[in-house]
């Protein structure tokens, strides 16, 4: 495949970047009606690590890490590297090395649908990684991808500058022209939240908040007792 290396795309504003980097990666699928979310196959190497920041996206061959390398010179203070690969792989693509260079650079943390290794040395040096897999097998440098194109994660587009939040929860990314959009809808997310959390502690039940029990009503759920439904059974 030819590649390309797009230089100084557009991004999210850095100020919505720095709000929503206040909010877990859930609170803001929500918000955002549900979307973003980039499945349950990225899985983080570490606890407790929540970022935000601007996707800087990698299109790589399986097997071939070339393109990361060329990557990393297009990073730069508030940046999450994304990687996909061309076709599924597991191999370790990323490691140690890699994390120290993007590090001097200011960038935040990696999301990759493929492996990374050195995982215990990521961990110790606190740069944070989204995974596919874990895999020691290494690669070559060998084949042209591309830098700042367009990438397709666990069937999401995710384009340069795009916004992308990770914590244990998993990974999402923010169109860059929602940014704005999604800081307002998480705020209104968390004050919601926040006002139900409220009402459960004082004992208030999700059936009665939420108004479920019309709709188990509408659904054809019944109450029995537990000697009516011995006695007649369950209801086809």
């Amino acid at each position: 495949m030819n590649g390309v290396i797009i230089t100084n795309p557009p991004k999210a504003a850095e100020k919505d970047v720095a709000a929503l980097s206040g909010y877990g990666v859930a609170t803001v699928h929500e918000a955002l009606g549900r979307t973003g979310c980039l499945g349950p196959g990225l899985r983080p190497i570490q606890q407790g690590a929540r970022i935000a920041g601007t996707a800087v996206t990698v299109l790589s061959r399986p097997g071939d890490n070339l393109m990361i390398h060329a990557a990393v010179e297009q990073c730069g203070e508030g940046d999450i590297l994304v990687v996909a690969t061309t076709s599924p792989s597991t191999d370790g693509m990323f490691g140690e090395l890699f994390a120290t260079a993007l590090q001097r650079r200011g960038v935040r943390g990696l999301v990759i649908d493929a492996g990374v290794r050195d995982t215990a040395e990521l961990r110790a040096m606190g740069f944070p990684v989204w995974s596919a897999a874990v895999c020691a097998q290494g690669t070559v440098k060998a084949t042209a991808g591309s830098v700042n194109v367009p990438v397709v994660i666990g069937g999401q587009c995710v384009r340069p500058g795009d916004v992308v939040l990770a914590d244990d929860d998993g990974v999402m990314y923010v169109p860059r022209e929602r940014s704005g959009e999604a800081v307002e809808a998480a705020e209104a997310r968390t004050a919601k939240e926040e006002a139900s959390r409220a009402a459960f502690a004082e004992g208030q039940l999700g059936l009665d908040r939420y108004g479920l029990r019309e709709t188990l009503v509408r659904l054809g759920v019944r109450y029995q007792s537990y000697e009516e439904y011995q006695r007649n059974g369950p209801r086809p």
